[in-house]
C-alpha cells in the first residue's frame, strides 16, 4: 500500500503529527495546552545528546588534521560569512518593513497595554551580555561545566582545545582521537533511537501552540506573520539561493535533501532539535567533519538569519503600529544596535524575542510596551525563525567547505540527486 510505505518515512509522520496537533488544540484547546510536556521533553532529550555530539565532532575533526593552520583559515571564513550574511538579513527586514509597512493602521494607543505583560521579557534582557562579557563566558568555570550547561560555545571551546592537544601528542593523540570516533558513534546510535520520537515532539508542541495562543491570534496579527514569512522564503529562495548556486548546488534540492528536519523543525519551533542530525547529513554531502564541526555549532550564535530578519522588521512594525516616526538615522542605529544584540542574546530561551526587547531598550523612540502586541504570536513567528536559521546554518557550512577545498562535489552532487530517501530512513 502506498499509503503505508510513505508513513515509514519520518517526515510524513512529522507532518501528520503536526496537522493532529492543530486540529486538537482548535477543537480541545485545555487539552492541547496540557500537551506541552512532549513537545518540551523531546526538545531536551535532543539537547542532552548535542554537548557531547559537537565535541567529539570538532575534537576528532582537529585531531586528524595534518596543518593546523588550516583551523584558523576555516575560522576566520566562517565569521567573515556569517558577518556579512546576518547583516544582509537585517538590512532586508528593515527594507522590507519599510516597503510593505505591515503596521500601518493600527494606531495602538500604549497607554491602554498592559505593561506587566512584556515586563518578563524586558527582564531578561539583563542575560544579553556585551561584547566582552560573551567572549569570556566562552571559557567554561569548568571541562565539564560546559556539558552540564549545555553551552555550545562553551563546548566548542574545549574541544578545539582537545582536538589541538590530541593532534600534537603524535600516537597518544591518535588513540585518544579512535577512543572518541568509538565514543561519537554511541552517541549517534542513542541520536538514532531519540529522534524516533519526533512525531510525538512535533504533535504536542502544535497542540500546546494552538490550544494557549488559539488561531484567532494569527488572523489578529497576520500581515506581520504574512510579511515575515514571505520575506524569510524569499531570503532563502534569492539569497541563500543564489549563495548556494555559487557553491555549486540547489538551495531545492538542499531544502529536500534536510526535509525531515526541517519538519522536525517546524513542529518543534526549535533548530536545536536537529543539530545532531544536520551535522550527520551535511558529512554525508560531502562536507569534511572539521568544517561541520565548527561551522554548525558556531552558527547556532553567530548566523542566526530568520531571527535577524525578524528583529529588524518586528521592531519597525512596532513603530508603525504605535505611530512612532523614525528617521534613516534612527533605522540605520536599529541596524547597528540588532548586530550587536544578535549575537549577545545567543543561548537564552526564547533568544529571538529576548534579543528584540534588548534592542527596544536600547532605542528608546519606541515603546517598550508595545511588545505585548506579539507575545500571542511570538510562537508561530518562530517556527519561521527557526526553519530560516536551520538551512542558513546547513548552506553556510557547505559554503565554507567548498570555499575552503573540504567539500567532496561528486559527493554532493551524487547524494543530492538521490534524495534524501537513500539516507533519511536510516536515522
Amino acid at each position: 500500500m502506498p499509503l503505508l510505505r510513505a508513513l515509514k518515512h519520518l517526515y510524513v509522520q512529522v507532518l501528520l503529527a503536526v496537522a493532529l496537533g492543530i486540529a486538537l488544540g482548535m477543537f480541545f484547546p485545555e487539552t492541547g495546552e496540557a500537551l506541552r510536556p512532549l513537545g518540551d521533553g523531546f526538545i531536551k532529550l535532543i539537547k542532552m545528546i548535542i554537548a557531547p555530539v559537537v565535541f567529539c565532532t570538532v575534537a576528532i575533526g582537529i585531531a586528524h588534521m595534518s596543518d593546523l593552520r588550516k583551523f584558523g583559515r576555516v575560522g576566520g571564513k566562517t565569521l567573515v560569512y556569517f558577518e556579512v550574511v546576518s547583516t544582509l538579513a537585517l538590512a532586508i527586514g528593515l527594507i522590507v518593513a519599510n516597503l510593505v509597512r505591515p503596521g500601518d493602521g493600527f494606531n495602538i494607543d500604549v497607554a491602554t497595554i498592559d505593561p506587566s505583560i512584556a515586563a518578563g521579557y524586558v527582564e531578561q534582557t539583563d542575560e544579553v551580555l556585551s561584547i566582552v562579557d560573551h567572549l569570556m563566558n566562552i571559557i567554561p568555570v569548568a571541562f565539564f561545566g560546559a556539558f552540564v550547561e549545555g553551552d555550545l560555545l562553551q563546548v566548542l571551546f574545549i574541544a578545539i582545545l582537545t582536538g589541538f592537544a590530541c593532534a600534537r601528542l603524535g600516537p597518544v593523540g591518535e588513540e585518544a582521537a579512535h577512543v572518541l570516533e568509538k565514543i561519537a558513534k554511541v552517541f549517534f546510535g542513542i541520536i538514532k533511537i531519540i529522534v524516533r520520537a519526533a512525531p510525538i515532539g512535533a504533535f504536542g508542541a502544535m497542540a500546546f501552540t494552538i490550544g494557549r495562543y488559539g488561531a484567532e491570534s494569527l488572523i489578529q496579527l497576520g500581515m506581520l506573520i504574512l510579511t515575515f514569512y514571505i520575506t524569510a522564503i524569499l531570503f532563502v529562495v534569492v539569497v541563500l539561493g543564489l549563495i548556494a548556486r555559487v557553491a555549486g548546488f540547489s538551495i531545492f534540492k538542499f531544502i529536500a535533501f534536510i526535509r525531515e528536519e526541517l519538519f522536525i523543525v517546524l513542529g518543534t519551533s526549535s533548530s536545536e532539535s536537529v543539530l545532531p542530525q544536520m551535522m550527520d547529513k551535511l558529512q554525508r554531502l560531502g562536507a569534511s567533519r572539521p568544517v561541520v564541526g565548527l561551522v554548525i555549532p558556531t552558527g547556532y550564535s553567530f548566523n542566526l538569519d530568520g531571527t535577524n530578519i525578524y528583529m529588524t522588521l518586528a521592531t519597525l512594525f512596532l513603530a508603525q503600529a504605535t505611530n512612532t516616526p523614525l528617521t534613516l538615522g534612527q533605522e540605520l542605529m536599529i541596524l547597528g544596535v540588532a548586530m550587536l544584540t544578535s549575537k549577545g542574546a545567543s543561548g537564552v530561551t526564547g533568544a529571538g524575542f529576548v534579543t528584540l526587547a534588548a534592542t527596544l531598550t536600547i532605542v528608546p523612540d519606541i515603546p517598550i510596551v508595545a511588545l505585548a502586541i506579539l507575545v500571542g504570536i511570538d510562537r508561530f513567528m518562530s517556527e519561521c525563525r527557526a526553519l530560516t536559521n536551520c538551512i542558513g546554518n546547513g548552506v553556510a557550512t557547505l559554503v565554507i567547505a567548498r570555499w575552503e577545498g573540504e567539500l567532496d562535489l561528486d559527493t554532493l552532487k551524487r547524494e543530492l540527486d538521490q534524495g534524501p530517501n537513500a539516507v533519511a530512513v536510516r536515522l
